[in-house]
């Protein structure tokens, strides 16, 4: 995309939007009554196995975010989103001190139990609501805190803060991204130094928190050359966590609704304005993460497609639209597995885990791909009836109709299948909505959109959207439900 950034009410921004397998620049042309995306630059992330473990190629990323601002080329801003929990650490100098550690690495297995020996699962819950999960930032640095690298590191920086300092050379702490690190109170939005404490982390490797809206530099002189802009570029501080961007582009029209932002995590919940920080709330491992405003992401992870990519990278990357054809014509609910299972974090295999799992419960063994594929698509669409049936009574908040935002916007399947198993409404786009919360979040500090609500309101009048109407009998998804629980 060229040209020069249009002055008036119509302002172009760079949405870099990082994803697991994934990473483009987007550009987004926005205005008061106009919205419009445009990819720029799409690029692999491709993680590398080393001898120590599973660690991010993170050099590669921001060399495709070079490539993809001079793709872009002239804009009025910058934002970057990605996954969470992941990070950096930087020595006295500035420099980085070997590639990030993958949340998929196993160095945080049997660290959990090694930090409840201190603080209890239930105090750190009551703390810092955030669910259970064994990559959270939290035990990667109990787990790293032994290292060489550790020993040398002055600064810690979240991976998309870390790619904003080479962009801008100002470091930073984005909040919606830091509250995934089980080190924030979702009461304060500040840091829980007694956590801290307890657990011996020195909250002086954060650098200070910002939140979105907030400004985070100029594009460095340097980094203006390898891409071809004319300065000033401003970079934007958005929800850098690429979550926290996706909810705030769902388009909906009121408070009575419940989100599904699907891709290789299904991460399924409510948008509260306070944390739910009840012993009932840690049990069913809901999370209390930080959105826009002061608003709280209340949410399961669930699995999500990463089943079905392990899957398909496994059979050699057969034609998806095939599969998911052949799996509409296999028997609904034959077998169900449950998506959030950590058996199913790992790369590998994903096919056999999937049917050793039946063949433990006592369940037909799915075996052809087509009936692998309906086993997901069920398990998926189960996993996100009971997240937000769930969600609504924890936090006494009931909903009417769920948006699915994301890349699954595109799986028609599993969006109907969610609305039977749901029993409401399914409105299915945007797919590209963390590149589009991104996008608004700059235009609404250059002033082009108002409040969230209106962002939403530009949302619904600008993308294009798909309602599915819940179809069936929903006693049999009743029975499947209880068929997975009680074994």
């Amino acid at each position: 995309m060229s040209g020069s950034p249009t002055g008036g009410s119509v302002k172009s921004y760079a949405a870099v939007d990082l994803g697991a397998s994934s990473g483009r620049v987007m550009v987004g042309r926005a205005g008061r009554d106009s919205l419009e995306l445009i990819e720029a630059h799409r690029f692999p992330n491709r993680p590398v196995r080393t001898p120590e473990g599973l660690r991010w190629d993170v050099l590669s990323l921001y060399a495709g975010v070079l490539d993809g601002l001079r793709a872009a080329g002239p804009v009025d801003s910058v934002g970057i989103d990605s996954w969470a929990v992941d990070y950096g650490l930087l020595d006295a100098d500035g420099a980085l001190l070997g590639n990030p550690v993958h949340y998929r690495d196993a160095r945080t297995e049997g660290v959990a139990e090694k930090v409840w020996a201190t603080v209890p699962a239930a105090e750190l819950y009551a703390a810092t609501g955030l669910q259970y999960a064994p990559f959270n930032t939290l035990y990667q640095l109990v787990a790293a805190r032994s290292s060489a690298q550790f020993a040398q590191a002055e600064r810690l920086l979240l991976i998309p803060d870390l790619l904003t300092y080479w962009l801008t050379g100002e470091p930073g702490t984005e909040l919606t991204n830091a509250s995934t690190t089980q080190l924030i109170d979702p009461r304060t939005r500040d840091w829980s130094g007694e956590v801290a404490d307890r657990l011996g982390i020195d909250l002086g490797l954060f650098a200070p928190l910002r939140r979105p809206g907030d400004p985070a530099g100029l594009l460095r002189p340097e980094v203006l050359e390898a891409t071809g802009l004319s300065g000033p570029v401003p970079v934007t501080t958005v929800g850098s966590h690429d979550t926290a961007s996706a909810v705030a582009a769902v388009p909906a029209t009121g408070e009575r609704f419940a989100y599904i932002c699907t891709g290789t995590w299904s991460l399924a919940g409510l948008e509260l304005g306070a944390p739910v920080l009840t012993e009932a709330s840690r049990a069913a491992n809901f999370t209390n993460e930080l959105g826009l405003d002061g608003t709280v992401r209340y949410l399961r992870n669930i699995m999500g497609l990463w089943l079905l990519q392990e899957c398909v990278r496994e059979w050699g990357d057969p034609d998806l639209g095939e599969l998911l054809r052949g799996a509409a014509t296999v028997p609904a609910l034959r077998s169900v597995v449950d998506a959030g299972d950590a058996a199913f974090l790992a790369p590998g295999g994903m096919s056999g885990r999937i049917a050793e799992a039946c063949r433990r419960s006592g369940q037909p063994v799915p075996e052809t791909r087509a009936g692998i594929t309906r086993c997901i698509l069920d398990s998926l669409a189960l996993a996100h009836r009971r997240a937000v049936s769930e969600a609504q009574a924890l936090a006494d908040h009931p909903v009417d109709v769920v948006h699915i935002v994301g890349g699954g916007t595109r799986n028609a399947l599993l969006c109907q299948l969610t609305a039977d198993a749901c029993g409401m409404p399914v409105v299915a786009g945007p797919a590209e909505a963390a590149a589009l919360g991104n996008v608004l979040v700059q235009a609404r500090t250059h002033g082009l959109v108002g409040d969230r609500a209106s962002m939403r309101q530009l949302l619904a009048r600008t993308q294009p959207l798909v309602r599915y109407t819940p179809q069936g009998d929903p006693a049999a998804w009743r029975a499947a439900e209880t068929r997975l629980t009680e074994r």
